[in-house]
């Protein structure tokens, strides 16, 4: 028996099997909750389980988009968590001292303030992982920490509530009958893969993270590219701050974006990005942060004790990233009907003959 091309080859495509597990997550939801592929019209706002999944894993998704980028030149960024915390206090707690909480001007001043803090985060972290060397996961660990008290002396260890309707719109608001954070994603989204995909950058981007010194060597200005990457990374997480504390109308700098860093990590992972660096994907970083928050959801709908949903949600991403090794599923689906014994003994010949990804992007770039 011999596997159909097509088949192979779609199964091999980087998207396929975080889709597939993205439609196989909101199916298990439909026998708890009959409607839930539904979407109602209330008051000229649409509303349903889909609608909300993309509504509350906005934030999630623009920290996973600027954290692409931050892995894609061989780093991490453990600080975006933070600078939510940090974006969302300082933004509140400006708006709290206005005479008219809902006056534009100083709804947007505030907006300013909050994404100034966050470059000023992603400034420094590209400082210290750029021009100082010190490894990413130490540098950012930096303001993971001290970021958080930072957030919780401007709120005086306090919540911090609010009453802007100007500001409600990132975060709570509609516009064309959908959320309006969806259309603040969209254009962050589209942006990113414009200027990466339409430029020369997000080669620049992938040959600093598959070789930094010989990018040096062939003139590409790879500190600046880092911390270009690293203020990218943080005024994502600024905006996803914003919206965050918008849509509760209340900043908490001590729960605010809270353990976000990993779930971005994974989501990166899920949509095929190597933690090596290299190669990237923003579409595959999109349906990772899409099946985090399905998981999310899907948890909550089927009733998993709240003392196990963690260990539930390993469990499903191991199964993700175990989908997509070739080593994986063709030693496993190999001799069970994707390809027969032969298909699989073929598919893992074909994963131990190919080179290593970093000796593929070393080669690139040499």
């Amino acid at each position: 028996m011999t596997t159909n091309p097509r088949w192979r080859a779609l199964t091999r495509h980087q998207l396929f099997w975080p889709v597939a597990v993205l439609v196989i997550l909101l199916l298990v939801n439909v026998p708890f909750t009959p409607d839930f592929f539904s979407i109602k019209m209330t008051d000229g706002h649409l509303y349903g389980s889909l609608v909300s999944i993309v509504l509350f894993g906005s934030p999630l998704i623009l920290v996973a988009v600027g954290m692409t980028l931050v892995i894609a030149t061989g780093g991490i960024d453990l600080s975006v968590g933070a600078v939510v915390a940090i974006t969302g206090a300082l933004t509140c707690s400006y708006i709290s001292d206005q005479k008219d909480q809902s006056a534009l001007a100083g709804v947007l001043l505030a907006m300013g303030l909050g994404l100034l803090a966050a470059v000023v985060c992603g400034l420094w972290n590209g400082f210290l992982v750029a021009r100082m060397g010190i490894q990413p996961i130490i540098a950012t660990l930096i303001i993971m920490v001290a970021g958080r008290g930072v957030a919780q002396l401007i709120t005086d260890g306090q919540i911090i509530t609010i009453n802007s309707e100007p500001y409600k719109l990132i975060g709570g608001g509609y516009w064309l009958t959908l959320p309006f954070s969806i259309f603040v994603v969209a254009a962050v989204v589209a942006v990113t893969v414009a200027l990466t995909r339409r430029t020369a950058l997000g080669l620049l981007v992938e040959s600093v993270g598959g070789n930094a010194e010989a990018s040096r060597l062939v003139g590409i200005r790879s500190l600046r590219i880092k911390i270009m990457v690293y203020v990218f990374c943080a005024g994502c997480a600024g905006i996803a701050g914003l919206m965050i504390s918008s849509n509760t109308s209340a900043a908490d700098g001590n729960n605010a974006g809270l353990w976000i860093e990993l779930d971005a990590i994974l989501a990166v992972v899920i949509g095929g990005t190597s933690l090596l660096g290299g190669r990237f994907s923003i579409g595959g970083t999109v349906v990772g942060a899409l099946v985090i928050q399905t998981l999310t959801t899907t948890i909550y709908t089927i009733g998993v004790p709240t003392q196990t949903n963690l260990v539930f949600k390993a469990a499903v991403v191991i199964v993700v990233c175990l989908l997509q090794s070739p080593k994986f599923r063709a030693k496993v689906f190999g001799a069970r009907g994707f390809g027969g014994r032969r298909g699989g003994m073929q598919a893992a010949a074909e994963a131990e003959a190919a080179p290593a990804p970093e000796t593929v992007r070393k080669m690139e770039v040499s």
